[in-house]
């Protein structure tokens, strides 16, 4: 398998998807002459001309709406917004327009449009454009989400993302861009709704989301190195659809669950898959399920009260410890 950064992986998806289909433009602000903030867009501008690489104005309701109606025109459109906090501006077009259009118009119009956004902290980047908000969007029936950590991930979910007749939402953490991974040769799209066993494990189940993942791998070989301690860590990749049968028949082997997030605690992802674990699997339960998240705060520009703000590997450690206290 090829080795390429999780920026490659993600540039290699949208040509061979744009070689593939005619169909397939991307836009977005500086994504044609400057290749796009992080370069996930470098050289497409070349190799497909400004028809199908479009720079557009600072104006992300217009973006995303143009997205959606030439997404039902026909078009398979991929937006980039340049960070998950500027795609609050077009909620209205996200939320009212494209989850909304297929159910509104009785299944006779459909939107096949993919609005990719990086997020989360670590660059000092402040509150404008270092949140996590994957929970705004995965409340919103008729979107798909997306939350890919691997470069394989990235490639073979956005090949699908671009594939499917729904809107996705496609989030991509600004600290994975450089990150390297093998990546399949001639690899196809990825099913959604399908989790990552990223390690198995027979004590307690760690539940990642996004980068939170990796986060998730280095405690459980800190747990297994300093306490004897067999994690599982699950990477969900999607969150809609949400593999939850892979999470729950792990929490039933392992009997602990703890849930990794950045983003803030209160109605965020990990709450909700809490609520699911202990609805459909409290039996199996020997400690209550642990969350692990972003503090509840404005992302601080501060360095040290960044590093602060989202959860570490020791973090996640001791919430795990947790789990046994009881004992």
């Amino acid at each position: 398998m090829a080795v390429m950064r999780y920026r490659e992986a993600l540039n290699q998806a949208l040509r061979e998807e744009m070689e593939a289909d005619e169909r397939v433009f991307i836009m977005g602000e500086d994504i044609g002459v400057f290749q796009g903030a992080f370069k996930v867009t470098q050289g497409l501008l070349e190799a497909f001309g400004e028809k199908r690489v479009r720079d557009t104005p600072i104006s992300e309701n217009t973006i995303v709406g143009m997205g959606v109606g030439s997404a039902m025109a026909g078009l398979r459109p991929v937006v980039e917004i340049m960070t998950v906090n500027f795609a609050l501006l077009a909620m209205d077009q996200v939320v009212n327009s494209a989850a909304s259009i297929h159910y509104m118009f009785g299944g006779q119009a459909r939107v096949p449009l993919v609005i990719r956004m990086p997020q989360g902290g670590g660059h000092q980047l402040g509150p404008t454009h270092s949140h996590s908000l994957e929970a705004l969007f995965l409340h919103v029936p008729g979107l798909l989400v997306a939350v890919p950590s691997t470069a394989a991930d990235a490639k073979g979910l956005l090949k699908a993302a671009i594939q499917d007749d729904n809107p996705v939402i496609f989030i991509e953490h600004e600290t994975l861009y450089g990150q390297r991974g093998e990546v399949p040769e001639n690899g196809g799209p990825m099913r959604f709704g399908e989790a990552a066993v990223r390690r198995e494990g027979t004590d307690a189940t760690v539940i990642g989301i996004s980068r939170m993942a990796v986060t998730a791998g280095k405690a459980a070989e800190k747990l297994e190195a300093e306490h004897e301690i067999d994690v599982e860590v699950i990477d969900p990749r999607t969150l809609r659809p949400l593999d939850l049968d892979t999470i729950l028949e792990s929490v039933r082997k392992t009997n602990r669950a703890v849930i990794v997030e950045e983003g803030w605690p209160h109605g965020g992802v990990g709450a909700n898959l809490a609520a699911l674990i202990q609805e459909q699997a409290f039996d199996h339960l020997d400690a209550p399920v642990q969350r692990v998240t972003g503090a509840d705060v404005p992302m601080p520009y501060s360095k040290p009260l960044e590093q602060a703000a989202f959860p570490h590997e020791e973090h996640v450690v001791q919430a795990v410890l947790a789990t046994f206290q009881d004992l």
